[in-house]
């Protein structure tokens, strides 16, 4: 019952324990291989009805972490796909971001990262007579979660086995220790960044044999070489408008 430690392609390649339905299901089906392909993995597609029609795609790179040249490079790569696949047929906002601190959960690889962290699970089919616990992460074995219960009803056994495909929805709960370690990681990301820029100096020996043994996405220490555009699909059907009624952004020659 230890933290995961697969090669980069195995982390990739892993697939999502917690799915979404519907209209998601369909934009996760394209994002999901634009992501990989690129050295990311998709966490979540989200649908609502904020500003008209937003489309949030929820990703990280193989270690947990986003960065916002991340989110930022992930977005001028999805926009063109969704565009030519068109999955949703209203206009609509795309938004990505990163999993955040409170993080759903919906790998067997997230769950061993967060050992000793406490969660909130929701079964799709009822374990024990109930759909709901809370409690700390103890570690994966097989196709089992073992959850210890900070909220036992008197007589029951806080430890609990909840069998990972029975899982309808999983996310980390926020705490002092959860926010350290995120700080943690998060600084470590940007640091490397920094380094691998030239901002910063390079790291001693003994780091970089460390940081050779964690995964990191494909072409993840390339910087943005231009700003994010404004590529929604709200954008582009307004400038359609403008082209067929004769109106152009272009100012008009001598």
């Amino acid at each position: 019952m230890t933290a995961t430690t697969g090669s980069i392609d195995d982390l990739l390649a892993e697939p999502r324990l917690v799915v979404e339905p519907g209209v998601a299901a369909r934009v996760a089906a394209i994002a999901a291989p634009v992501l990989q392909g690129m050295g990311y993995r998709l966490v979540r597609v989200k649908v609502s009805g904020e500003a008209g029609c937003t489309v949030q795609i929820m990703a990280e790179r193989p270690d947990g972490t986003m960065l916002i040249d991340d989110c930022e490079a992930v977005s001028r790569a999805l926009s063109p796909v969704l565009d030519v696949a068109d999955p949703i047929e209203r206009a609509y906002r795309l938004e990505i971001s990163s999993p955040g601190i409170d993080r759903p959960l919906v790998r067997r690889s997230d769950f061993e990262r967060h050992l000793g962290h406490l969660a909130k699970i929701e079964m799709a089919v009822a374990h024990q007579g109930r759909k709901r616990f809370r409690g700390i992460i103890e570690g994966v074995e097989g196709p089992v979660l073992h959850l210890r219960r900070d909220d036992p009803p008197a007589g029951e056994d806080a430890a609990v086995a909840l069998p990972l495909e029975d899982i309808g929805e999983a996310r980390m709960i926020l705490t002092d220790e959860l926010i350290a370690e995120s700080m943690r990681r998060g600084k470590a990301a940007e640091r490397e960044l920094k380094e691998s820029l030239g901002i910063a100096p390079p790291p001693p020996a003994h780091a970089r044999k460390a940081r050779a043994k964690r995964p990191k996405p494909k072409g993840s220490n390339k910087p943005p070489k231009k700003p994010l555009p404004q590529n929604t699909k709200q954008h582009r059907l307004a400038a359609e408008e403008r082209r067929r009624a004769g109106i152009t952004d272009h100012p008009e020659g001598d």
